[in-house]
């Protein structure tokens, strides 16, 4: 990741690969939408993968890079809720489960300096 394209490029594929596995794997999104979001949980799994579809085309192309990453870190963001519902509803699970739940949590704030990292960037 030490090219400004080659950075893009890894970010791009990391939220298409997610968006794309919202739409193949429903099921698993679907119990960490918050409860508090109106309307159904499936209605959510996919408004954020199309989302993560979405933001991971701006970051791909140049001209929408620095916009690209700034949603993209703004996504990141958005979705901590859906992590901290995962961790607290995985909490009795097997210790594999558990540190799948707790070790996303984490993950959010280099994912958010990834992206601004790329909003940055000069094309």
């Amino acid at each position: 990741m030490t090219t400004r394209r080659g950075e893009a490029a890894a970010l791009a594929g990391l939220l298409a690969t997610a968006g794309v596995i919202h739409f193949l794997k429903p099921r698993f999104y679907d119990p960490i939408v918050p409860r508090a979001l109106p309307g159904p949980a499936r209605f959510w799994t996919y408004a954020s993968g199309a989302a993560e579809l979405a933001v991971a085309a701006a970051v791909a192309h140049p001209a929408t890079r620095r916009r690209g990453g700034l949603a993209a870190a703004a996504l990141f963001a958005a979705v901590l809720p859906a992590n901290v519902q995962m961790a607290a509803d995985w909490r009795d699970r097997g210790p594999a489960r558990r540190a799948v739940a707790y070790g996303r949590l984490p993950l959010q704030a280099p994912l958010i300096w990834w992206a601004l990292r790329v909003a940055r960037r000069r094309p």
